[in-house]
């Protein structure tokens, strides 16, 4: 089974960007290009899995949650052992960046 969905389609790109706008969410993009280079080599449709999205939302109760997707969870699904360590990695980073934000 394949681990991502997608469709080509003939039409400029920017016809085919979609954004949206969700009120107190936001998704912000925080690629580590090394991480990302290493992991595509390895795999090259893995760019739709990479923990590259952090969200920043406020909660109902007026808490605000910084989340990333688990990278090595991710990893796992696309049944590639080699991708192992350097989730590991990044999950150890984004566990970091999430430890040193004050609350």
């Amino acid at each position: 089974m394949s681990y991502y969905i997608a469709r080509t389609v003939n039409r400029p790109f920017d016809a085919v960007m979609i954004g949206a706008d969700i009120g107190r969410y936001r998704i912000l993009g925080a690629c580590n290009p090394r991480f990302a280079h290493e992991a595509l080599l390895l795999e090259d449709k893995l760019g739709v899995l990479l923990p590259c999205n952090v969200i920043i939302r406020e909660a109902a109760d007026g808490r605000v949650e910084v989340a990333s997707i688990d990278p090595v969870t991710a990893m796992e699904r696309t049944g590639n052992p080699a991708l192992t360590s350097t989730a590991e990695e990044v999950r150890r980073s984004l566990s970091e960046m999430l430890s040193r934000i004050s609350g």
